[in-house]
């Protein structure tokens, strides 16, 4: 565990308190430019502008508290210097809390052949229409600054799932390398905070290297992220990794797993003290009619649904679940209605706000231990329809 040292010269825009702590869980305050954001906390993602079937009003509904703008699809489309001309992206689309922009790295990494990864950055084709574009740190650091974010994202290489050893020792280096790039590059040193992203697969030598080589360059990092986990490594690797670097990243700076929307999977990473976790999970499965539920996933579209009289998640207090039945969210499924999607996301985005502010009160309280216990409990039973017989109508 460290503490990251303060250039005295140099206020950062994004600052954490640490309220209190339950073992290495963490509640704690990440003040923003755009306001304050209690931990942990799942974060929405807002790929274009957007978080899919959701308005601004249902998100602030469900008390979310921080949502993500991606750098690679609004700077394909509409231009990240559109947005610029609007005021950003917090004007752009009417979203007055505090907004996290990726780099772009994932998603041109994911390219494969249409992209070419060189030390001064990656040569890509576009997803769109084919297109030649050109990703360096600097032009990410560019594009998160003309969107005004309040927390950018360092350029990283975001290594393929279950990378080599022999691939992931450069593959650092480079990242390293690009992070310093990043910060020279930022042009709103005092209203965007920087966070660094940990890189080293799924060992644990090569997660030090990563964080040793951002730590003692000292570049004013505003937080540290968790990189190139959940994409496709065994879970026990997983959870092997969170509990090892995780309590070594600063603890005076928020600390984000990237990537991670299963409830299980979220409580493990509050459990060994990450602050900040998001996906699209909660929005994808919800489209095509899974939801999250106490005791486990449900797909509503199944048949055994189609009399049921019981809201979504018996006991959930958000508007799908208060409003509406299960027989009749199945029926918008099976006809084809908007709203059913709408429905399901709403719905499973609150699951996990909730999941989250719960596991903030049981740390405040000492119990988190208990919360994760009970929590995990209900959720092992797998579908709720296996154990309970819907009532007849």
């Amino acid at each position: 565990m460290c503490i990251e040292k303060e250039n005295k010269d140099f206020k950062n825009p994004i600052e954490y308190k640490l309220e209190k702590k339950d073992g290495n869980a963490r509640a704690g305050v990440i003040k923003t430019p755009h306001g304050e954001i209690k931990t942990p906390v799942f974060m929405p993602v807002g790929t274009q502008a957007t978080v899919k079937a959701m308005t601004r009003e249902e998100l602030e509904e469900i008390n979310s508290q921080i949502i993500l703008g991606n750098t690679y699809h609004l700077y394909l489309r509409p231009g990240d210097d559109l947005v610029n001309d609007f005021g950003g992206l917090h004007k752009f689309m009417r979203w007055d809390k505090p907004i996290l922009t990726d780099s772009g790295g994932f998603q041109v990494f994911s390219l494969g052949d249409l992209r070419k990864i060189k030390e001064e950055g990656v040569h890509f084709r576009s997803h769109l229409d084919g297109s030649k574009h050109f990703l360096s740190p600097e032009k990410s650091i560019s594009i998160q600054n003309n969107l005004g974010s309040d927390i950018m994202m360092v350029l990283d290489e975001c290594p393929p799932g279950l990378s080599t050893r022999e691939y992931l020792i450069p593959s650092i280096e480079r990242t390293t390398r690009w992070a310093k790039r990043c910060i020279e590059a930022n042009r709103n040193k005092d209203k965007q905070g920087l966070f660094a992203i940990v890189q080293g697969g799924i060992y644990e030598d090569l997660r030090d290297k990563s964080l040793e080589e951002l730590y003692e360059s000292d570049y004013g990092f505003a937080g540290y992220a968790l990189g190139g986990l959940a994409v496709g490594e065994p879970r026990e690797d997983m959870y092997r990794i969170l509990k090892y670097i995780t309590p070594k990243l600063p603890e005076n700076k928020p600390r984000y797993l990237m990537g991670v929307g299963e409830p299980v999977d979220m409580l493990e990473a509050v459990e060994h003290g990450i602050d900040m976790m998001d996906c699209v999970q909660p929005t994808r499965i919800g489209r095509h009619g899974t939801v999250f539920t106490k005791y486990g996933r449900l797909v509503i579209k199944n048949a055994i649904y189609s009399r049921d009289d019981r809201p979504l998640d018996e006991g959930c207090d958000c508007y799908a679940c208060k409003n509406y039945t299960r027989a009749y969210i199945r029926h918008l499924f099976k006809a084809g209605e908007i709203l059913g999607q709408r429905l399901a996301t709403y719905h499973n985005l609150h699951f996990l706000l909730k999941l989250m502010d719960n596991a903030r009160e049981a740390i405040i309280d000492g119990k988190f231990k208990e919360y994760k216990e009970e929590v995990l409990r209900n959720y092992a039973m797998g579908k709720e329809s296996e154990w309970i017989k819907p009532k007849s109508i």
